[in-house]
């Protein structure tokens, strides 16, 4: 009877876990960004001040135009019903800085994209991990094999450690390594009214959350697979 309830609950925290991380992984807004400033003086600009929102992920980064509102950096400006018809994006995989520019340091764009691509390897190893964790745990249901199960359990807890390094570093990016403070006074050279707001959006907040699952899923299955060989003796 216990060792039911906890495969029972083991499969639930498991697919639980599955679920956030693979929303996380495919979903593109683990940054959202707001910038407002304007610097043109033409004549359409004279309807009001525009926002410009960026959102980001794994896959893409993507802009659109909107109006400024009295609270710009709500997350609730990106949300799906919120959003302009249309749209800019593009790839986002080695993308060294959260927002579009073309002027750079040099030093600081190399270290940048290095860094990014770690963050991508770990993100890549961590969804392939989780499901091969599943595919364990799947296999062992029908056979009740302790190795099965602890191999499962293994690979959602090495799973959990590595989104685990990729929540990490993704603040450590956007802290320390996307240069925002040079990039807002740049900009501030040609508009001083020019200010953008960042803050993590849905995607980011989802892994987390899918780490703790995973980690609770790998050791009960631990717990199960040293139940099932207890057992068997």
């Amino acid at each position: 009877m216990k060792l039911s309830v906890g495969i029972f609950f083991g499969g639930f925290f498991a697919a639980l876990g599955v679920l956030l991380f693979l929303v996380a992984f495919g979903t593109d807004y683990w940054l959202l960004a707001t910038e407002i400033g304007r610097c043109s003086k033409a004549p359409e600009d004279a309807g009001g001040e525009k926002a410009t929102f960026h959102h980001e992920g794994f896959f893409w980064r993507c802009w659109f135009s909107g109006n400024v509102g009295e609270n710009n950096a709500s997350m609730w400006n990106f949300w799906y019903t919120n959003q302009s018809p249309s749209k800019n994006c593009t790839h986002a995989y080695l993308s060294p800085f959260p927002l579009i520019r073309d002027e750079h340091n040099s030093t600081s764009y190399d270290s940048a994209i290095i860094y990014r691509g770690f963050w991508t390897v770990l993100m890549l190893l961590g969804v392939l991990t989780i499901v091969m964790a599943s595919f364990f745990i799947i296999c062992a249901a029908p056979f009740a094999s302790h190795i099965l199960y602890k191999a499962g359990g293994g690979f959602f807890i090495i799973a959990g450690v590595l989104f685990s390094l990729v929540v990490m570093m993704y603040v450590i990016w956007v802290q320390a390594m996307a240069d925002l403070e040079n990039y807002t006074n740049m900009k501030k050279m040609d508009c001083p009214d020019f200010v953008v707001y960042v803050r993590y959006g849905w995607s980011f907040m989802l892994a987390p959350i899918g780490v703790f699952f995973a980690l609770l899923a790998g050791m009960l299955f631990l717990l199960v697979g040293r139940a099932i060989y207890l057992h068997s003796d």
